[in-house]
């Protein structure tokens, strides 16, 4: 009998039909005996046959003895279980004819699943929608001994699809607002897994209770702040403040109620003083201190190129040619050095390049310096007057100026070694200069293509957004009217 219990369930492994006929031929009640004993198998070959989605198999196993599809497995598993899990369509229509459809809701294997539970845990769309055909009222169903509904399960296991889904054939006020054990709403979820695709959902395509509060009086937006910080968090809180969420401190509360929840909520600001503490800080903190670091050293940086400009400054008071002159030895160099650079008196501190055919060069030289001097002072003296610079928006101005500092210290830094070059210097002239405009440029280039190309999206996103809750907003319009 042992070796007969392991070709039928090695028959159930490959989904061959015909050893099972064979083995029925030779005993018609051997599935009954395996019902009675398993012979230490922890499921039956039905079992085995629909987690591996042969279906022809599980046809035909079924149709000699419909009582295996009720077994249960070690994990009080059915074989409809299993075979939702995997996702094996034809062999779920297979399974759903020997199901009770009355008692398929109810139908739980050792976690408190239905098979419904499991499909949407799973995103199996298509699964899904079948045995919404058969057993439409199993839907409604929490998990077992549980307060979480079908639409909390597709939340927590990140499962959009399915929750747009099911949110479609049961867009229910109540069970929309269902909370779980621990009094999370959807929304609650979707905030604190930072889902955010999942929260602009809930906002604009459901009736969700955006200032709905748990079990620990939070709401939405409380756990939001608790958490630590991230860019999905910024995009979060601006889709919970578009739609009116507010904090659980500032909404109204019961006469009452005053004094408890007031006490409940000092301890609360105590636990959060605390709590900030050791909390990391978040991306705007980093952000300023990160730029207040690069504009102190570009301030140091123009100064120091302010002051020390190429070439130096002049030693003495004299006339700027016969300074030239004097060192040269040869008669033919000195007059042409007298025509290229007539005599011009100049002052002991005076720039020397301002004298000689480069002041058009020095003249770029001071302007962008200049500009990089003022624009990284201009940077400091916002960040440390504590102004509210706790926006993105006020942030990105910063980032702009910041840029056009940087720009006009690349090109004080160009000019510099183009008049430092000596004229016979061929290889800096027509190579070093012109690469390190051409890169500067095209760096400059592809960060301002894809700022604009972020632009471009978020303002596709709230166009979008815009839409759907006009067309919400109609639809709810058609509804009152109607009623």
């Amino acid at each position: 009998m042992e070796r007969v219990f392991s070709l039928l369930y090695k028959a159930a492994r490959e989904g061959n039909v015909t050893t099972l006929r064979q083995l029925l031929e030779q005993d018609s009640l051997i599935l009954d005996r395996l019902i009675i004993n398993n012979n230490g198998f922890s499921e039956t070959p039905l079992h085995v046959a629909a987690m591996l989605g042969h279906a022809d198999f599980v046809q035909e196993i079924i149709t000699h003895k419909l009582e295996l599809a009720k077994e249960l497995d070690i994990w009080r598993s059915t074989p409809l279980h299993l075979a939702v899990a995997k996702g094996h369509l034809e062999t779920v229509r297979v399974l759903l004819s020997t199901v009770d459809h009355e008692l398929m809701s109810s139908i739980w294997d050792g976690e408190g699943r239905n098979p419904l539970h499991l499909a949407a845990m799973r995103g199996r769309l298509d699964v899904l929608r079948e045995l919404l055909k058969v057993a439409p009222e199993a839907i409604w169903v929490n998990l077992k001994d549980r307060s979480e509904t079908i639409l909390h399960v597709c939340v927590r296991h990140n499962q959009l699809e399915a929750l747009k889904f099911l949110v479609n054939n049961m867009d229910d006020y109540q069970i929309v607002n269902a909370k779980d054990d621990y009094g999370m709403t959807l929304l609650h979820l979707a905030v604190t897994n930072k889902q955010i695709e999942t929260v602009k959902f809930l906002l604009i395509n459901t009736k969700i209770e955006v200032n709905a509060v748990n079990a620990s009086k939070f709401t939405a937006l409380d756990i939001l702040a608790q958490s630590q910080r991230s860019e999905k968090d910024f995009d979060i809180l601006e889709s919970l403040h578009s739609m009116g969420a507010s904090r659980a401190t500032d909404q109204p509360l019961p006469m009452d109620h005053q004094k408890p929840i007031k006490a409940t909520t000092h301890h609360h600001h105590v636990h959060q003083k605390d709590k900030a503490t050791t909390k990391p800080r978040n991306w705007l903190t980093r952000k300023r201190e990160s730029l207040m670091v690069v504009a102190s050293l570009i301030a140091t940086m123009a100064f120091q190129a302010g002051t020390t400009p190429p070439g130096g400054l002049w030693q003495d008071s004299g006339f700027s040619s016969s300074k030239l002159s004097s060192p040269v030895s040869d008669e033919n160099i000195n007059n042409v050095m007298s025509i290229a650079h007539p005599p011009a008196y100049h002052f002991a501190g005076e720039s020397i390049i301002s004298y000689y055919n480069h002041h058009y060069y020095y003249h770029i030289y001071l302007l962008s310096n200049t500009v990089g001097f003022v624009g990284s002072l201009s940077i400091i003296l916002l960040l440390v007057t504590g102004l509210p610079f706790c926006r993105k928006f006020l942030m990105w101005i910063l980032t702009v100026v910041l840029w056009v500092t940087i720009t006009a210290m690349t090109i004080t830094y160009i000019i510099a070694i183009y008049v430092a070059a000596p004229g016979s210097d061929f290889w800096t002239t027509f190579y070093v200069t012109p690469i390190l405009v051409i890169t500067w440029g095209g760096v400059m280039l592809v960060i301002a293509l894809l700022h604009t190309s972020r632009v471009f999206i978020n303002l596709f996103q709230c166009f979008r957004n815009f839409i759907r809750r006009r067309r919400r907003q109609y639809n709810c319009t058609d509804v009152e009217s109607s009623m």
